[in-house]
């Protein structure tokens, strides 16, 4: 098997491979814009993590915030939740622990909830091979009347292709009757019947309330090797996936699947048309989410040349999306992340270079492009192990985690800001 590398092709950045141990990003560059500005609404959370944390993932149910981490002790690897409730994290709660993990900064577990149902995921290793890992699912229901204190169905096996390869880069939502869809990349094609030379395909599954993985379905057969997915559930229960793509001439763009009632899954359509021609993967997922019929998508792309992060919206439940914009002050970084606020109204969080530094940048967007002056969230280390900051709305606050590194362990921050304030 002849690994496919995953290469940050730049011109400010350094050369790097998405599965090396998590050195520094390298640029050239300062931004010399100073459109940003750090708001001193934004108010800290104190954080549930403890000891050497970093992989945070955030889920809103629309009323509650759900926490996900990753916390290692020399060579033990534990999963981690934690829900908020009334400005302060809960105990945190181990979901499961082990030796045999796949640890990425950019491959990262999920966490998700519908109506007292929690789905999670961790990667284990299926083999010696360094990029042969499989997607271990946990599921928890809620106490009921034959089950008085809950149950854990835990370390179950979300795909059953049964080979040694690559699959990860996965996301959860809550869907009908108290289901999940869980989509992700899935490399089987990549060692296959022919030993062989087969491309990273996107699959989408459907998790059941009693564990069952059914509806496991081919979404897109050549996909871009380690960029995450994304998914949004619009009006009528119908689906987006958004995820960054690959062409035979070795276009990564951002492309789009969507399932409908009346028409089962469509073909993958391409947003942006950023053309960028990459002969590698940039390690930098598109986010996707939605608001009754109307959707937006934000992503990172240098196919100008710099770091762009562009944003683009959709009435129509993702069947359309008009014109993109560019949001970033100047050679971003990208690792996006994005909530709708309303029918016309996103947030977008992404990160971009400040001198020597980085910053985690928060912006409010509207269907026209007008925008509110970036805010921003903090100032960290332009090293890769900082990984992919995470927004999330409950009611009339937006909610971030992000990574942040000491010379001794990474630990995770956490706060709120109210939709007002910025």
């Amino acid at each position: 098997m002849i690994h496919k590398i995953c290469l940050f092709i730049a011109i400010t950045f350094l050369l790097f491979s998405c599965k090396n141990n998590p050195d520094k990003e390298q640029n050239t560059g300062d931004s010399t814009h100073t459109a940003a500005h750090t708001d001193n609404h934004l108010k800290e959370i104190p954080s549930p993590v403890q000891g050497n944390s970093a992989m945070p993932r955030l889920f809103s149910n629309g009323a509650d915030l759900f926490l996900s981490w990753v916390e290692r002790k020399d060579s033990v690897a534990t999963l981690n939740f934690s829900i908020l409730k009334d400005e302060k994290w809960s105990t945190p709660e181990a979901v499961a622990s082990g030796k045999d993990w796949f640890v990425n900064w950019a491959d990262f577990p999920a966490i998700a909830e519908s109506n007292g149902n929690i789905l999670t995921n961790y990667l284990q290793k299926s083999a010696n091979g360094t990029y042969t890992y499989d997607v271990k699912l946990n599921l928890y229901t809620p106490p009921s009347a034959e089950n008085s204190d809950g149950l854990w169905k835990k370390n179950f096996l979300l795909h059953n292709d049964g080979t040694q390869s690559e699959h990860g880069f996965v996301s959860i939502r809550p869907y009908v009757d108290d289901s999940f869809l869980v989509v992700w990349l899935d490399g089987r094609e990549t060692v296959g019947k022919d030993h062989g030379g087969g491309q990273m395909t996107l699959r989408g599954a459907i998790v059941f309330k009693d564990g069952s993985v059914q509806y496991d379905t081919l979404l897109d057969d050549s996909v871009c090797d380690c960029c995450q997915t994304s998914v949004a559930i619009g009006s009528n229960d119908e689906i987006i996936v958004a995820y960054r793509d690959r062409s035979k001439e070795e276009l990564r763009d951002i492309s789009i699947v969507r399932w409908q009632k009346d028409g089962g899954w469509s073909k993958p359509m391409t947003i942006g048309n950023d053309n960028w021609k990459i002969p590698g993967c940039p390690v930098n997922g598109p986010s996707i989410d939605a608001f009754e019929n109307n959707a937006v998508v934000a992503w990172f792309t240098e196919a100008k040349g710099e770091g762009d992060v562009n944003v683009a919206f959709s009435n129509d439940n993702g069947a359309n999306f008009g014109k993109s914009f560019r949001i970033d002050v100047g050679n971003a970084t990208g690792r996006v992340d994005v909530a709708m606020l309303s029918e016309e109204e996103a947030a977008v969080l992404w990160m971009e270079p400040k001198g020597e530094e980085t910053v985690i940048q928060l912006m409010k967007i509207n269907v026209h492009g007008y925008t509110e002056p970036a805010v921003t969230i903090a100032t960290t280390s332009p090293n890769r192990s900082t990984g992919f900051p995470q927004l999330e709305i409950v009611g009339d606050t937006a909610y971030i985690a992000w990574t942040m590194i000491s010379e001794k362990e990474a630990t995770i921050k956490t706060a709120s800001i109210a939709l007002k304030d910025f």
